[in-house]
Order: C-alpha cells, then structure tokens, then sequence
C-alpha cells in the first residue's frame, strides 16, 4: 500500500517498486516483466499507474513505501562492501546500526581501501550517481611505490593505459609539490580495481587508496568508522 504521507494521487508502477525495493526503474522493470509484481493479486504490467487504494507485491510479499535515506560512511581498511563476510573479514554493515542495514552501498571499495561510500534505499540515485554516461566525477588519495615517472604520468593523464577491459584515463595531480609518490586521482568511471589495475600495468604497486569525495559529496571530516545523514543533491 502506498504511503499516504507521499501526497501524491497516483504513481508510476515501477517508480514505485524502485523505492520499495531500492533498485533502479530498470530493474524495476524487468521485475514487472518476469512476473514478480501483482497487483491487487493481479499480475503488473509496465507503465501502469497505480493509486492509494491498490496494493503491490513482490513475489508475494506486500510493499510499502519508505522514506528516501542517504548516509556517508567512512570506510576504514580491511572492510568488505558487501552482505557477505569472506572468513573473518567483516563487511561494512558491521559499522552501521541494524536499522540502517537495508541501506545499499553506491558503487564499491575493495577491501584493501578507504574512505567515502555513499549508501541509500533510492535505485534511481544509486544508478545516476554510478552509470558512465551520468558521468560523476571521484577523487581519490593515491600513494604508489616507487616515484611516478614523467612519461608514464602522461600516458596517463593525456593516453590512458590499456587494461583487459578497455582504455583507463586517470586525471593525476601531485599531493604536494615535488613528491612523486603520493598522487590526487579523480575519475568518473567504476571498473573494479581501475585505478590500482592502471598503475600496475604500469609496474607500479599501489600502497594507498583513500576515496574523499564523490559528485557532490564530500567525506569531511567524518572520522573513519563513522557516518552521518546527507541530503541529497543535484550532484
């Protein structure tokens, strides 16, 4: 059942089973799609506009609308963005308490780094704020092994690198003058690993990735372990 405090008459099928479910309106759809939406025990059909008095469910399962949420986490090292531990490492739902664990992480941090993860119920926003073609821009805190050379900061900066799943081009600024190790990086793709894979075909090791900001948002000074509410933004 809709939410009446939503103040709207009607709602789009899908736009509505994104907030429920905190997926975007494409998958929202495919959901519709394969079935797994009735309503008022009917099966859905896309592009239906549905109202107060009709009630949607999910394989079975009745929905109900909830607010939009958004926090920032600081991820500290050794933390896995996912719901599933590996062993003994622990997954950053472990920072967070349990009434804010249906929240889902806006793109990933391998284990091995830190810094801001954006998590929220809105798919819509997960989606604009992670598909190439929204184009949102990351930086990031980089320390590599051994001092960048001039031309593979060019090869960078101006070429890109070539990896096994297609050109990186990283934008490189040193953190402090004259220091060739430690490296400001922004980028507004996602791939896995795309900036520690880039340096490595390089023959660099990364030693440090440190996320501070993403589109509009910003880590601050929010302490590593911690996290607080944002508002959304057009970012």
């Amino acid at each position: 059942m809709i939410n009446p405090d939503t103040k709207q008459e009607s709602w789009r099928l899908n736009k509505f089973v994104a907030l429920c479910l905190g997926v975007s309106r494409r998958k929202a759809d495919e959901l519709i799609e394969k079935g797994k939406i009735t309503i008022d025990g009917q099966p859905a059909r896309l592009g239906q506009q549905i109202s107060d008095a009709n009630k949607i469910s999910y394989n079975g399962k009745l929905l109900e609308l909830q607010s939009k949420q958004l926090i920032i986490l600081h991820k500290p090292t050794g933390y896995l963005c996912s719901r599933a531990s590996q062993g003994d490492v622990p997954t950053i739902y472990k920072l967070l308490p349990k009434n804010l664990h249906h929240l889902k992480p806006v793109g990933r941090l391998d284990k091995d780094s830190s810094g801001l993860i954006l998590m929220t119920n809105d798919g819509d926003f997960a989606h604009t704020m992670t598909h190439p073609s929204f184009y949102k821009i990351k930086r990031y805190l980089v320390t590599i092994d051994q001092p960048l050379q001039p031309l593979h900061r060019q090869m960078i900066n101006d070429f890109g690198v070539q990896l096994p799943d297609g050109r990186s081009q990283l934008t490189l600024e040193r953190q402090h003058e004259g220091d060739d190790y430690r490296w400001i990086v922004e980028m507004s793709e996602g791939r896995n690993r795309q900036i520690r894979r880039t340096f490595d075909a390089l023959g660099y090791t990364v030693k440090k990735l440190h996320r501070t900001n993403f589109g509009n948002y910003s880590l601050g000074d929010l302490k590593r372990g911690e996290w607080r509410e944002e508002k959304f933004t057009n970012s």
